[in-house]
């Protein structure tokens, strides 16, 4: 368990409204029909383009994004949300569906990464899944501000704070420094971390990508990280400090 509070879990997934962009008529037919009547609201886009007209007037809670589109394809369509600073989970489809390719896509900034044909359940899942865990958590005791130098980051808010103000962070990128931050100067292995973050069938590698991804926001010089640290051999340990 996360600790999160199920009501503010349930509450993030209830309603939710979900872009699905892919090029194939007969799969955003399919797919927006399914989820409709999972009870979420469905907007639908045939290419990047024309999801980036509907992100120009709505804000959904999550995408689902084909890979393999003409023209701008999914994965570059998510590494160019992630620098506008776009936080939405992102869940991407593609025929493609070995390991390798799905690091890329968590290398792109994605959340999830789906092969092509799959059940819609199990697309259902995921989506439930990711949209509860990017829920902000119950207020909670146990889950106390820490300081990173000059950083601050309440996992009750999932917010990181500088002294320029908020600093942008991911869903994906909030879910990992929360899990860290509340067991502070503790080593997580690898497969801890992947199983609370519903990671454990893409791989402990995937992790990995999340932490390089977060060292980027905490860590002054990320290769020499002060906070974020590699424990040889066990895992990753978040040791707060000045």
């Amino acid at each position: 368990m996360d600790g999160r509070d199920s009501g503010t879990r349930d509450g993030a997934v209830a309603g939710a409204h979900i872009l699905v962009v892919d090029d194939d008529p007969r799969l955003r037919r399919l797919l927006q029909r399914y989820l409709t009547e999972q009870g979420f609201r469905i907007s639908a886009a045939a290419s990047a383009a024309e999801a980036r007209q509907v992100l120009g007037f709505m804000q959904p809670d999550a995408m689902v994004l084909d890979v393999t589109m003409p023209g701008e394809t999914g994965l570059a369509l998510t590494r160019a949300l992630r620098d506008e600073g776009q936080d939405l989970p992102i869940l991407l489809l593609t025929a493609r569906g070995e390991p390798e390719d799905r690091i890329t896509g968590l290398e792109a900034g994605a959340d999830d990464y789906l092969g092509k044909p799959f059940e819609p359940r199990e697309l259902l899942l995921r989506l439930k899944a990711h949209l509860r865990r990017f829920a902000p958590p119950a207020p909670s005791e146990n889950l106390r501000v820490v300081r990173l130098g000059g950083l601050e980051f309440d996992p009750a808010r999932g917010l990181l704070q500088g002294p320029g103000g908020s600093v942008h962070l991911t869903g994906g990128e909030v879910a990992l420094l929360t899990v860290l931050a509340r067991r502070p100067n503790e080593t997580l292995s690898r497969e801890e971390i992947a199983r609370v973050l519903d990671m454990e069938e893409i791989g402990e590698r995937a992790v990995d990508v999340q932490v390089t991804r977060l060292r980027r926001r905490i860590e002054s010089d990320p290769r020499e990280p002060r906070f974020l640290q590699t424990v040889r051999g066990k895992g990753y340990v978040l040791k707060p400090g000045l």
